[in-house]
């Protein structure tokens, strides 16, 4: 019998023979109790699988099979967490459909609604998704005979807001003791903010005058080495014995949050706007350009995963191209 119900199950359940490239018989749950209704699922099913062994016609899967599957496959992603919140996000508008109804159009409406009060960056994440898994399912899984084009936005390079030193300093005498030192030495460092909180002791080498940051715990997925400059090493000298593990804590406890009331107030009362945490290290990365630092040493010090990710931060300081622009000087002198 191939339609039948089983004593733990409400539903109706569907079992077919096994086709080309399975070694067992087929089973699933129809999700109904009415018999109408499974034997409709019972015979689509069946007439897809006759196709699919003997025709050779793909099987005709849904976005949420293949979103699942790419799920079950990338369990090693540091991100899979916010990728299984971007995929919330999709399913109202793609959940339920076939693959091969999932067109340029369908994505070009997705993104739009996406678009909606969110940066440029933000959508082109949301739709990088959409676009791996329709690769995973065209070339991986075969599931599509073709990828639909996805459409991207135009990222201009994103949000970078950097302090003076004269709005570093004002923040600096607003912040409490336990910010202000968190502050100071993500400027030092460049490291991002959870790198910060989570930085204990066994990661710092005082007498070599580095730190380490795990590949597990960076944001590349790479080790990152850490040099120790002046201002980042007093901080930690002047935090040390005050907690068994971690370097920054406050009232005997590790910090896990920086976005306080505390932090809004001191940015209040210093007359800064539009100021976030990460923008320390947008703060750091222009200093150092500002200093003259070369583009690949910058990529290094910072941990950045490419050298484009660190030309953002070229035009601060336009006049660190100044020397080479005049070695031309000579040479024109000659033609006079």
């Amino acid at each position: 019998m191939t339609l039948y119900k089983r004593k733990d199950s409400g539903f109706w359940w569907v079992k077919l023979p096994a086709i080309k490239g399975e070694l067992k018989p087929f089973y699933q749950s129809t999700g109904t109790a009415n018999k109408r209704q499974a034997q409709k699922l019972h015979d689509k099913l069946k007439t897809e699988r006759w196709e699919q062994d003997q025709l050779g016609v793909k099987p005709r899967k849904t976005w949420d099979e293949a979103a699942e599957r790419f799920l079950s496959e990338t369990t090693h992603k540091r991100t899979q967490a916010w990728d299984k919140s971007m995929l919330r996000w999709f399913h109202p508008y793609l959940g339920g459909k076939a693959l091969d109804e999932i067109n340029r159009a369908l994505l070009d409406e997705v993104k739009a609604k996406r678009s909606k009060g969110v940066a440029p960056a933000t959508v082109n994440r949301y739709m990088a998704l959409v676009r791996a898994i329709l690769r995973k399912a065209c070339n991986d899984w075969e599931w599509l005979d073709r990828v639909p084009k996805v459409g991207m936005l135009r990222d201009k390079g994103g949000r970078i807001r950097a302090l003076t030193k004269e709005e570093f300093a004002r923040l600096l005498e607003q912040l409490p003791e336990h910010l202000r030192d968190m502050a100071v030495f993500s400027v030092a460092t460049g490291l991002r903010q959870s790198n910060v909180t989570k930085l204990q002791w066994r990661q710092i080498s005082l007498e070599r005058r580095h730190l380490w940051v795990a590949a597990e715990d960076h944001k590349n997925g790479k080790a990152h080495a850490v040099p120790l400059n002046e201002a980042a090493m007093q901080v930690l000298q002047k935090r040390q014995g005050d907690h068994l593990t971690h370097v920054f804590t406050y009232e005997g406890n590790p910090i896990v949050q920086v976005n306080t009331k505390a932090w809004r107030a001191a940015l209040k009362r210093a007359g800064i706007e539009d100021f976030r945490w990460h923008d320390l290290r947008h703060t750091f990365a222009t200093w150092h350009r500002q200093a003259g630092t070369p583009t690949h040493e910058l990529q290094r010090l910072g941990g950045w995963k490419t050298l484009e990710m660190v030309e953002r931060y070229a035009h601060v300081a336009p006049e660190g191209l100044q020397i080479a622009a005049s070695r031309l000087d000579n040479l024109f002198a000659v033609t006079k």
